[in-house]
């Protein structure tokens, strides 16, 4: 059964005027961690709540929000750091992290029920976005036009496949289930190597919304969604080795 709600990206706001919430505040600040040790890479394709996850994580480090549909073989920067061509704000450029600095990031791949994140992103047409997350024919794709043919044109299950199958990668992606988040936000931070601070949890709002077409959407989506089932409420995807031969095999 799909949820037919959507969240606002929306945080807890501490009320200054409260003493308690005044300390809060302070413990926070005075927390022995070291900020500039934790970058995180905040990766989805839009609609699946990752506004949330990178707003939290920014309590914790430095953190990005990307919307590119291909994660590089070597981590990269993101946008215009450390290189002099033009890139798109929220995709890898083709600057790789030199290998002593990898441990300080995290790659993180957010998802969602395909349903929830059409219509809470792409089915009034938006056509910026849909080129921000590379969609095919220049992100020129009508909703209606996915009902008509019945297929996947917005290639929300690539840009799941292309995060959650295993690659040569020298880094890990943390694959997690917006839906489960806010009831597992103390595993998410023990994970992370965060701090569990209930005070900084953001608050999940929720607007309910009519879905429509769900039985066509449902034909459309039945492999992605068998897919997102199957997932745990985070899974880590290691990088895939290289294939060795072993002599012994070949006699």
């Amino acid at each position: 059964m799909f949820r037919m709600v959507f969240e606002n990206n929306s945080l807890k706001i501490p009320n200054v005027n409260n003493v308690n919430n005044v300390n809060n505040v302070n413990n926070v600040n005075n927390l022995k961690f070291d900020k500039e040790k934790n970058i995180f890479y905040v990766c989805s394709s839009g609609g699946c709540g990752s506004t949330i996850i990178y707003n939290y994580l920014r309590n914790f480090g430095k953190a990005y929000h990307i919307h590119d549909r291909y994660p590089p073989e070597k981590l990269c920067y993101i946008g215009n750091e450390n290189t002099d061509k033009p890139v798109y704000s929220e995709w890898f450029n083709n600057t790789e992290i030199p290998d002593d600095k990898l441990h300080t990031y995290k790659v993180l791949f957010i998802y969602r029920n395909p349903i929830d994140v059409i219509f809470s992103r792409f089915r009034v047409p938006n056509i910026p976005h849909l080129q921000h997350i590379k969609c095919n024919n220049n992100g020129i794709i009508y909703f209606d036009d996915v009902i008509k043919c019945g297929k996947d044109l917005y290639g929300l299950e690539e840009f799941f496949d292309n995060y959650t199958i295993p690659k040569k990668r020298n880094y890990h992606i943390y694959c997690i289930k917006y839906e489960d988040f806010f009831k597992n936000i103390s595993v998410f931070n023990n994970l992370l190597d965060i701090p569990d601070i209930k005070y900084l949890y953001p608050l999940k709002i929720e607007k309910r919304k009519p879905i429509t077409h769900v039985k066509e959407l449902l034909h459309i989506y039945k492999s992605l969604i068998v897919k997102m089932n199957k997932m745990n409420f985070i899974e880590i995807v290691k990088p895939l080795e290289d294939n060795k031969i072993n002599d012994e095999n070949d006699v």
